[in-house]
C-alpha cells in the first residue's frame, strides 16, 4: 500500500505592498503628471507670447473683409473673426496684454499686502488691530465692483487696469503674510534678538521679512491667473482695455454677435488661451505650495 506523497510547499511570493503605500505612489505618480503637463503648457504659452509677434511678420489688426468668420482651417488654425483678423495671432497678442497685466497687477499687489501685513504683525497690538480692521472694511467690498468704480476714474488703457486690480487684491497677501509674522514672532530666536537689544527694524528686516518672502511670493504666482481673469471681466463688460486693444477680455467681448449666430470659434479659442494657462500655473503653485509645507507633503504621500 503506497501513500501519496505531500504536495511540495508553495514558494514563497514578494510581500505585499501595504494599501498606503502604494495609494501614496499613485498620488506622487499624479503629482508629477500633473506638474510635467503645467510646466509644458506654460512653456509654450511663453514661447508663444515672446517668440511670434517678432518672427511673425503680420499685422494682428490687419482687416479682410473677404475672409470673415472663416471656420478654423490650415491657413487660420483658430479661424478668423468678425473682420476677417486672424484669430491665433490675435489670441497671441490678447495673452501677452493678459500676462502683461497679470504679471504687473500680482507683483504690485504682493509689495502693498506684504509692507501691510508685516507692519501689521510686527507692530502688533493698536496697530494691528487697526489695520486689520481696514483690511476687513475693503474685503467687505466686492472686488468687480470695487474694480470698477477705481477704472471709471481713468480714460481706458492697461496701466488703469494694472491699478484697479492690484488695489482690490492685496488683501489676502496681507492677511496671510501677517499670520507667518505672528507665527515667527513667536520663534525662540526672536527672543534672543530681542533680548540683544536687536531694534524692530533690525528684526523685521533680517528675520521676518526673509520668514515671509516664500508665502508672499507663493500668493504672487496664484494671483497672476486671479488678475488675467479679472481683467478679462473688466474689458468683457467695456470698462478695461480699449476695445481695438487685443487681449482675451476685449477677444470675447467682441465675440458674443458671432456666438449667437452659430460662430463658436471666436470665443472658444480665447476661452482656452485664458483657462488653460490659469490651470497651468494653478498646478505649479500646488506643487511649490506642498513643497513649502513639509507636513501637507507628508500627509499626502500616505
Amino acid at each position: 500500500m503506497t501513500c501519496d506523497a505531500p504536495a511540495p510547499a508553495a514558494s514563497p511570493g514578494p510581500p505585499a505592498e501595504p494599501a498606503w503605500r502604494s495609494y501614496g505612489a499613485d498620488r506622487r505618480s499624479t503629482r508629477a503628471l500633473r506638474v510635467r503637463t503645467s510646466a509644458a503648457v506654460m512653456t509654450v504659452t511663453v514661447l508663444a507670447v515672446l517668440l511670434v509677434p517678432p518672427l511673425v511678420q503680420l499685422d494682428q489688426q490687419a482687416v479682410d473683409l473677404a475672409a470673415e468668420l472663416r471656420p478654423p482651417s490650415w491657413a487660420h488654425p483658430f479661424g478668423t473673426d468678425d473682420v476677417g483678423r486672424d484669430l491665433l495671432l490675435r489670441c497671441v497678442y490678447g495673452l501677452r496684454v493678459s500676462l502683461l497685466v497679470g504679471v504687473a497687477a500680482a507683483l504690485t499687489a504682493t509689495v502693498v499686502g506684504t509692507v501691510v501685513g508685516a507692519t501689521a504683525g510686527a507692530l502688533g497690538g493698536w496697530a494691528d488691530r487697526a489695520v486689520m480692521r481696514i483690511v476687513d472694511t475693503v474685503s467687505s467690498v466686492p472686488h468687480l465692483l470695487l474694480g470698477i468704480f477705481v477704472v471709471a476714474m481713468f480714460r481706458p488703457g492697461v496701466w488703469p487696469v494694472v491699478i484697479s486690480v492690484a488695489l482690490t487684491h492685496w488683501l489676502s497677501t496681507a492677511r496671510i503674510v501677517r499670520a507667518e509674522v505672528l507665527s515667527l514672532r513667536s520663534r525662540p530666536y526672536i527672543d534672543a534678538a530681542i533680548s540683544g537689544g536687536a531694534s524692530r527694524l533690525r528684526i523685521a528686516v533680517r528675520h521676518l521679512l526673509p520668514g515671509v518672502l516664500p508665502q508672499a511670493a507663493l500668493a504672487a504666482v496664484l494671483m497672476v491667473p486671479h488678475a488675467m481673469w479679472h481683467e478679462s471681466a473688466l474689458s468683457f463688460l467695456g470698462l478695461g482695455l480699449p476695445t481695438h486693444t487685443a487681449s482675451l477680455g476685449t477677444l470675447i467681448q467682441s465675440a458674443r454677435g458671432s456666438l449667437l449666430a452659430g460662430q463658436w470659434w471666436p470665443t472658444l479659442f480665447p476661452g482656452l488661451c485664458l483657462i488653460l494657462p490659469t490651470l497651468a500655473i494653478a498646478g505649479l503653485a500646488g506643487a511649490w505650495r506642498e513643497r513649502l509645507n513639509p507636513r501637507r507633503r507628508s500627509e499626502l504621500t500616505l
